[in-house]
């Protein structure tokens, strides 16, 4: 009897080894591929067990949690949806995280081990921490008179702070409202199809994942990499230029807008956007000069990240010398994001620096300690000094006295430049109305803000549409809203 007992006992022992082995293999071995299985929807429950943390702009929350008492317990809220969702994004029960809800999801949700003060026992349990916070760089006033300007038109305004790089305003037109997308119900469904279906792309991120002709803004590249290569010394000093222009190498002309272009100074031509001159200074500077330029701007850079990805603008690096004249005026290939052209535009207004541009100030945890800041952003100098200075003072001129003077606000130093981009077959296309522009203050030391405005499409006559005169007067909101705040 004794030797059965041992037997059983033995027989037992390996039973328990064989399922203690068992349980490992699916705890630790094979736990991914449950964790993957779309079945399990243990992660989604635990995802939305507690309320999602927070985007602030200017210190106050634009987004909100909703208890539904359903299995899924918690849908996204957003406060003043439309007006913030290119920076917000969407974080949806059926279709995912989009631009900041994607970019800080981890914080958001509560699983970003930096939440927790134990994160090894996080590990073992499964459990959350509350989701943390995600402080944006945003300047609500900005924001809000960006998007009025706009007022629904398709088009896109980006402002930065030169002498920092944070993002000022971010705003879309037409945009939508995420909060539609948050629930798994039929109302989420329809919305989505809806908004996939609209041919004027509501959730498509027009400031930084749109690229257009910049049109006559680039001739702010196109004069910086002149002036850098010594091709032009003088700003008043008649510069050669024929008008009409032949294109090297072709028998087509390119002509003005207005008159007054032949062999116009630097300062007359950018006063007045005289293409025939730029794009003789873009040949004349060469297409090396001008590709080093353009890169030096962040023209062809796909690593730009604020923290979402923004779509590289682009500056062709294999131009004969025709296409480089259409290059030189912002056409032909020339492609940029408003982003960019804020960049571009920061750029003068900072003595040349570059600055990385950046949309998160800190992220904090839910009782307002800090996680992560900001930190030093790295630089770079895409002209000399002494160019840029001079850059800013023809910018100011066209303020003052030339196509931008929709633009000026009392009291302040601005600077501008404005923009007709034309595109579609033949150029059959609604030109896009653009201005780019800097603003200091009476009081400030240096310039405050740098402002992109693009607008699609102007509802003017064709002839009548002009970045002086759609896209200005945005810019210019923009500015003194920064400046009076």
């Amino acid at each position: 009897m004794t030797r059965h007992i041992r037997h059983a006992a033995v027989f037992c022992a390996l039973l328990l080894a064989a399922l203690l082995v068992n349980a490992a293999r699916v705890q630790l071995v094979q736990s991914g591929s449950y964790d993957a299985n779309p079945a399990n929807r243990r992660g989604s429950i635990a995802r939305y067990a507690q309320p999602r943390g927070d985007i602030l702009v200017g210190g106050t929350p634009v987004t909100g949690s909703r208890d539904t008492g359903e299995q899924l317990r918690y849908e996204r809220t957003y406060q003043d949806g439309p007006l913030y969702a290119p920076v917000t994004g969407f974080a949806s029960q059926v279709y995912g995280t989009t631009f900041l809800e994607h970019a800080g999801d981890a914080l958001l949700s509560g699983s970003d081990p930096l939440l927790s003060p134990f994160p090894l026992w996080n590990d073992v349990t499964h459990g959350r921490a509350p989701g943390g916070d995600v402080v944006t760089t945003l300047n609500r006033h900005a924001q809000w008179a960006a998007y009025e300007g706009l007022d629904g038109r398709k088009g896109a305004v980006a402002a930065v702070e030169p002498s920092t790089g944070r993002v000022l305003a971010l705003v879309s037109s037409p945009s939508y409202d995420p909060g539609m997308l948050s629930g798994n119900d039929a109302r989420a469904e329809r919305a989505w199809a809806r908004l996939n279906r609209d041919p004027d792309k509501p959730m498509l991120n027009r400031a930084v994942r749109q690229t257009y002709p910049p049109g006559s803004t680039f001739k702010v590249v196109t004069a910086a990499a002149a002036l850098d290569a010594g091709v032009v010394t003088d700003l008043d000093a008649a510069t050669d230029s024929p008008a009409p222009y032949r294109l090297p190498g072709t028998t087509t002309r390119l002509t003005n807008e207005g008159d007054g272009c032949e062999d116009a100074s630097l300062r007359e031509a950018f006063e007045w956007s005289c293409n025939t001159v730029f794009a003789k200074l873009g040949v004349d500077t060469g297409l090396s000069g001008m590709t080093r330029t353009a890169r030096a701007f962040g023209f062809n850079d796909e690593s730009v990240r604020i923290p979402f990805g923004v779509a590289p603008s682009t500056f062709d690096t294999s131009l004969d010398r025709a296409q480089l004249a259409l290059s030189s005026i912002g056409q032909y290939n020339t492609r940029a994001t408003p982003l960019q052209m804020a960049m571009v535009s920061a750029a003068v207004a900072d003595g040349g620096q570059v600055r990385t541009p950046y949309l998160v100030e800190r992220t904090t945890r839910k009782g307002g300690a800090t996680v992560a800041t900001a930190g030093s952003r790295p630089s770079r100098q895409a002209m000399l000094p002494s160019t840029a200075r001079r850059l800013r003072e023809l910018m100011a001129d066209v303020v003052r006295e030339g196509t931008g003077t929709n633009a000026a606000i009392p009291g302040a130093i601005v600077g501008g430049k404005t923009g007709t981009a034309q595109h579609g077959l033949g150029n059959a296309g609604i030109p896009y109305a653009w201005f780019v522009s800097w603003a200091q203050g009476q009081r400030d030391p240096v310039p405050r803000v740098a402002v992109a405005v693009v607008v699609e499409d102007g509802s003017a006559r064709r002839g009548d549409i002009t970045g002086g005169g759609m896209a200005a007067p945005i810019a210019r909101a923009v500015m003194e809203a920064v400046l009076d705040s």
